[in-house]
């Protein structure tokens, strides 16, 4: 492996699945990137000290890990809006915070991230969904890196106390800890959201929701919405707690004779922490073209959708999608299917 050659291989062999699991670890796709990065140049100088007595997956693994666990001691946790308190109500223009938002993570960044020898395990949806990484923000850098080594990746608890420098006792003990958090924070009806491909009503409920925001329509989004739904909207700390306030803000911003209106929205399925989700375009109040606004993650249970994460400040480039609305998808293309990438 001392060849460059050689290296550039593992590189590209392992990149997309260490990435992921940095993404895990931070709940951010810039820092994943930048850390992956940081993970292979450490590995490159690194290399004449490898000794092959673990795999050299695993080796890049411990790597990643501790450079992951430096950033962690020095930087607060992700949140979400909903976890920084209670639901609100629709109240006018509201400013952006600028706090440590929780990111979504591209589908298509998935493809090819569990090599032959990993299993699907690397990107099963129940360790990437947004739910799961909002829950993991919650355990102390540690305890995270125990519960993701442990629980998704399958180590043991040799490797795991191997690569967090410590004894067993002690990384069994932070992933019992880690796991009572999760029982704590995960949605008590998580195991009932589906899994896989979507169904036909749930590509049929898509376009549905599509339909009625391309439309203008808070009435259509509301027979859609479970009456207990949530909305998130980061950067902005207000967050909607169920079906009728979700649909009170939407008549505020989507009435043309409303002073809050934010404009007409285009949109086209994406996929995101492998949950159905819309690439969002807006035309505003006296503006021409449809411009790149962003991602909006949904969570379906029993035909309803439940949740709706919205998330502005994410680049269109990670979508592999331009910055204003191409004239040829105006058509939707293959009529509202979901999708995994661009």
């Amino acid at each position: 492996m001392g060849h460059a050659q050689d290296f550039e291989t593992l590189v590209e062999r392992h990149r997309r699945e260490i990435q992921v699991h940095c993404y895990r670890m931070l709940g951010s796709l810039a820092d994943a990137e930048d850390l992956t990065q940081e993970t292979f140049l450490r590995a490159w100088k690194g290399r004449d000290g490898f000794e092959g007595r673990a795999s050299e997956r695993t080796w890049l693994y411990r790597i990643a890990t501790n450079a992951c666990l430096d950033v962690l001691a020095r930087r607060p946790r992700r949140v979400l809006p909903d976890q920084l308190g209670p639901a609100g109500e629709p109240v006018g223009p509201i400013e952006a915070a600028d706090l440590p938002w929780l990111e979504p993570y591209p589908d298509r960044l998935l493809e090819g991230a569990a090599p032959d020898d990993t299993g699907a395990a690397v990107v099963e949806r129940e360790t990437i969904e947004l739910a799961y990484l909002a829950a993991v923000q919650y355990l102390p850098p540690r305890q995270r890196a125990a519960l993701i080594l442990r629980d998704v990746l399958g180590w043991s608890a040799k490797e795991t106390a191997a690569s967090l420098e410590t004894s067993v006792a002690s990384a069994n003990s932070a992933l019992q800890r880690a796991r009572a958090t999760l029982r704590e924070r995960l949605p008590a009806r998580r195991a009932e959201w589906t899994a896989g491909d979507p169904t036909a009503g749930e590509t049929a409920l898509l376009k549905r929701f599509i339909a009625a925001y391309e439309a203008g329509d808070p009435a259509a989004v509301a027979r859609l919405l479970h009456e207990d739904a949530q909305a998130i909207m980061p950067p902005y700390t207000l967050w909607f707690g169920n079906r009728a306030s979700i649909i009170r803000a939407l008549s505020l911003s989507l009435d043309p004779a409303s002073p809050d209106c934010v404009g007409r929205f285009r949109m086209r399925p994406v996929g995101a922490n492998r949950q159905p989700a819309v690439a969002t375009y807006l035309r505003r109040p006296g503006e021409h073209d449809y411009r790149w606004f962003g991602v909006t993650l949904l969570t379906f249970e029993a035909g309803a959708i439940t949740a709706m994460a919205a998330f502005e400040a994410v680049p269109a480039a990670a979508w592999d999608l331009p910055g204003t609305w191409p004239a040829e998808h105006d058509d939707h293309g293959p009529a509202g299917k979901m999708q995994s990438g661009a």
